[in-house]
């Protein structure tokens, strides 16, 4: 692979499903770049392959025909544990539902996925403790989550995705249940979790919060339509350490 300089590499990728006797292209030779510290948001409308991509960036499924690399490592290369490590420590993952556990308060959440990490995570303890700091929710870490507002529980699953230190956030639909108050606060945050070195890559319907990102790459028919940087609403943001 030549280039070296981008973080996540997709050449020519295809999606095919098969429903029945038909069979549903949901990407058709899809190739892109993207380099470590961008904040991309990747839009289109239902059925356009925005998902898929999403899916397959984030090594929950395999593309039909292509090649994809994640930080100079070949994907199709990699074997299902292999794969697994990948997801847990190189990639975080938000979602539009929250998937708390009900019975476990903030923090218990938050440290779920260093018990699968093979690599040494510390204190663990101290580390969901820091990522729930992080997301200004220091004073609500023994509340379960049916004692959050939906806006803190996105936020209890933010930290729970960066517990193990990813290089890669990838949030798919992740405001699609909250108001637009509450949009605006998580997005403020994906933006702050951007400048601290963190590459975010948004799946959203909605140009509204895609204006929130530095890139937009436009989806339709399981083709990029249109790859350029969006006017971005940007906001101040502290160096946090």
């Amino acid at each position: 692979m030549t280039e070296d300089r981008a973080l996540i590499s997709c050449r020519d990728l295809t999606k095919v499903y098969r429903m029945g006797d038909q069979e549903v292209h949901a990407l058709a030779g899809v190739s892109l770049d993207i380099r470590a510290g961008e904040f991309v948001a990747i839009m289109g409308p239902s059925g356009s392959g925005k998902s898929s991509l999403m899916n397959l960036i984030g090594a929950l499924d395999r593309p039909t025909s292509g090649e994809m690399w994640i930080n100079g490592r070949s994907l199709m290369k990699m074997s299902r544990d292999e794969l697994a490590d990948l997801r847990n420590e190189t990639l975080g993952f938000v979602f539009q539902q929250f998937n708390l556990l009900a019975r476990h308060d903030a923090l218990a959440n938050v440290k779920l996925p260093m018990r699968y990490a093979r690599h040494d995570v510390g204190d663990i303890d101290e580390r969901a403790k820091e990522c729930l700091e992080m997301v200004s929710l220091a004073d609500r870490m023994d509340h379960r989550p049916m004692q959050l507002s939906g806006g803190q529980q996105q936020r209890v699953a933010i930290a729970r995705a960066l517990v193990n230190r990813p290089r890669i956030l990838l949030a798919d639909e992740p405001t699609g249940a909250l108001d637009t108050r509450t949009t605006g606060e998580i997005m403020k945050l994906l933006q702050d979790l951007n400048a601290r070195g963190i590459t975010v890559i948004l799946v959203t319907h909605e140009p509204e919060v895609a204006a929130y990102s530095q890139r937009q790459i436009h989806f339709r028919d399981g083709r990029i339509e249109s790859d350029s940087a969006g006017a971005s609403m940007l906001v101040g943001t502290e160096e946090l350490a």
